[in-house]
């Protein structure tokens, strides 16, 4: 509320740590952030939130900043009745800003939870970082990153984690994302040195982990780098499994698994943790990834017509993402469905032209070859060139 539209993302990543933080304890089923943040700036009845999320709860609040003071104000609000159950304000230099998000973390869950265990709010406490440069390159980076079908947006959001990293050697989340890009480059068929990449990729992850062995966010992200890029299926499922061991409301952290599941030759399992991600995040603007791992896990399973589905709902949420094109084309041609199976491919061949079969490996996860081969006949019959 400072007038300052440089500033948003400062507050975005203020109400993201609440969030994460919040979501660490296991008593919580905690919405995640992305479909949180799609009442951003919005003038939204709060019963309306309760009954489109599931949720009882709804905390919400403003951040104001002038110079270097910062106002915070929060209210927890009962959705179903509109009772005020708690509302307070925080004001701290922004040197103090990790002791603020700190002070509304723990007020918010006294409020909510009054029984749980001390350990528990101190690990809701963690502060990512001392160095607010580096957090502020951090934040900046994550903004970026989230436009991950633009590549200078990716590109960019590589730059600031790497400085981030600079400015904090000791910063973990900056290394997982950073690491995370390179997963990002792979899946687009961006990378230009797949040896290097991949080799800076691990070296990354592999701090991330050192850095911050029960930061669940981080034990995913690195999970996710590899399993995807590295291509280590036994690594990333066990830090996945940490991560949901201490984190079982972090919905990306489902969502990780669920694609290491598929690339592991368990659909069904992935199936599974595909459902937790949509019913823990089910507004996510991102949500046709965890739409698109579902059509995978099901083609894997033999039921092409539920990855054809759950292809399609992908596609109307994102048009042009290219691995639900593949599934979608795939998913028919191995049905039968060969005109709606080549319709797509051709479509997938504009968005995606030097895509064929010599080259798939370059932009898919560590398939077995029993599953790589039943990939490629899919999109082969579907109409991919050899």
């Amino acid at each position: 509320m400072s007038g300052d539209a440089e500033q948003e993302y400062f507050a975005d990543g203020m109400a993201e740590e609440i969030i994460t933080a919040l979501s660490r304890f296991r008593q919580l089923f905690v919405i995640a952030r992305n479909s949180s943040f799609t009442y951003k700036g919005r003038a939204v009845d709060v019963k309306l939130i309760g009954r489109e999320l599931g949720v009882r709860h709804v905390l919400e609040g403003s951040v104001r900043k002038s110079a270097n003071r910062l106002r915070i104000t929060g209210q927890l609000i009962e959705a179903a009745t509109g009772t005020h159950l708690w509302a307070d304000r925080f004001d701290s230099q922004l040197d103090d800003v990790f002791k603020l998000q700190d002070d509304v973390t723990a007020t918010v869950v006294g409020i909510i939870a009054p029984t749980l265990e001390k350990a528990e709010i101190e690990r809701a406490q963690r502060k990512p970082t001392e160095n607010l440069d580096a957090y502020d390159h951090y934040l900046r980076g994550m903004v970026n990153l989230h436009q991950m079908t633009n590549r200078e947006a990716v590109d960019a959001a590589l730059r600031l984690f790497r400085r981030a990293i600079e400015l904090d050697p000791a910063f973990a989340p900056a290394y997982g994302l950073a690491a995370h890009c390179f997963a990002v480059r792979k899946f687009q068929g961006w990378t230009t040195d797949r040896l290097r990449e991949r080799t800076e990729a691990a070296k990354l992850a592999r701090r991330a982990v050192e850095l911050s062995k029960d930061d669940a966010a981080v034990l995913a992200f690195a999970a996710y780098v590899f399993g995807s890029v590295v291509g280590a299926l036994d690594d990333g499922v066990g830090f996945v499994d940490r991560a949901l061991q201490l984190n079982p409301n972090l919905a990306m952290a489902w969502h990780v698994s669920g694609w290491l599941r598929v690339w592991g030759g368990k659909p069904s399992t992935a199936i599974e943790h595909f459902a937790h991600t949509i019913r823990q995040s089910p507004l996510d603007p991102f949500i046709a990834y965890a739409q698109v791992g579902t059509a995978h896990a099901h083609f894997f399973a033999g039921h092409y017509d539920e990855a054809s589905a759950w292809a399609r709902m992908a596609l109307r949420e994102l048009p042009d993402l290219i691995p639900a094109l593949r599934m979608a084309a795939a998913s028919d041609a191995s049905a039968g469905r060969m005109d709606s199976a080549k319709k797509t491919m051709a479509r997938m061949r504009q968005v995606d032209p030097t895509r064929s079969i010599a080259n798939l490996g370059d932009v898919l996860g560590p398939y077995g070859p029993e599953e790589f081969a039943k990939y490629a006949e899919g999109v082969r019959k579907a109409g991919l060139p050899e």
